[in-house]
């Protein structure tokens, strides 16, 4: 299979009593696994059927594979933004929130808006565009931001089944419980990879450059 279910960062139990033992049984052994099923099930005897890494199937399929295989990726990066021992974003995290932001505050107010006010079903992310600048979007269903060559930093799921048994219909609370339980470390270190990632070194003109370094550092330091 081209596609296996990752293994959670955390036990069942250890984000309780934000996320209970059983939200994560049934989000994460039934819906995110019916997902990576499904999609297994879909590329079988075709040239996806290799191999082939999930993030370049979701780049290269639409439809019903598309949205059960960007559904997977989308539940991988959920769960690695979350952690049991949350610590506060770095200074060098924060500073960079707040040239695009104009606040920490202010940020964490959009987000979460962002996140409740999303009609349906989808998610909520933080992003890297293009533009090598941080913006907040909201996605539906399936949809996710490496089909638009935006790199994913933070995202919250608001799917009903994401928190449902926990919370009924009230996802504000869920949100806003949520959001104490975020990893900034992997915040981070996914600007970090981005710029490992490049080609070409760091531009001369590019502000975010002038945070990798010290992003880096405070990620070493916090290890």
């Amino acid at each position: 299979m081209a596609v296996t279910l990752m293994d959670l960062p955390f036990a069942e139990d250890a984000l309780e009593p934000v996320i209970s033992r059983e939200t994560i049984q049934y989000h994460y052994g039934k819906h995110h696994k019916g997902y990576v099923d499904n999609t297994n099930a879909l590329i079988k005897g075709t040239e996806l059927d290799d191999e082939v890494p999930l993030v370049d199937i979701v780049k290269n399929s639409d439809g019903v594979l598309f949205n059960n295989a960007a559904q997977a990726y989308n539940h991988n990066f959920y769960w690695m933004c979350l952690t049991p021992d949350p610590m506060p974003p770095s200074p060098k995290m924060v500073e960079l929130i707040e040239r695009d932001f104009g606040s920490f505050e202010s940020f964490k107010e959009q987000f979460l808006n962002a996140a409740a006010t999303l009609f349906g079903s989808g998610w909520a992310w933080l992003e890297l565009d293009v533009n090598e600048k941080l913006v907040i979007t909201q996605r539906s269903n399936g949809d996710t931001p490496i089909i638009y060559h935006h790199t994913p930093l933070l995202t919250m799921d608001v799917w009903e089944h994401a928190y449902y048994i926990d919370y009924r219909n009230d996802r504000k609370k869920y949100l806003e419980s949520l959001w104490e339980l975020i990893d900034w470390k992997f915040v981070a270190s996914n600007i970090i990879d981005y710029y490992h990632d490049l080609t070409e070194p760091c531009r001369e003109n590019s502000e975010l450059c002038d945070y990798i370094e010290m992003l880096q550092h405070e990620n070493e330091v916090t290890t």
